[in-house]
């Protein structure tokens, strides 16, 4: 994995709750894709904090963990019901 900080403003600890395609989502699709690709190759999430959100977990074990699993979830609710929503919206 490439490193890229991006601990840094416009990044939250976790995206918004929402059951629609936000723009924070928009903003970060390709964090999500990055997310599901380390899962898929079974990339430590210690690893995965460093390089995609520029976090140290041995700093602060509990803010990466939980940024981590926020967005990863995130991910997920987007490959199960977001993509449908941007396909639509393209077609717009």
């Amino acid at each position: 994995m490439r490193a890229r900080n991006m601990d840094k403003p416009g990044f939250s600890d976790a995206p918004p709750a929402s059951e629609a395609i936000t723009d924070y989502d928009r903003r970060h699709f390709a964090t999500y894709l990055r997310l599901l690709d380390a899962e898929t190759e079974g990339v430590e999430w210690q690893e995965v904090v460093r390089v995609i959100f520029g976090l140290d977990p041995r700093k602060d074990p509990d803010r990466a963990e939980r940024v981590h699993a926020n967005h990863l979830a995130r991910a997920h609710w987007m490959t199960a019901n977001g993509y449908d929503a941007l396909i639509r919206a393209s077609h717009h």
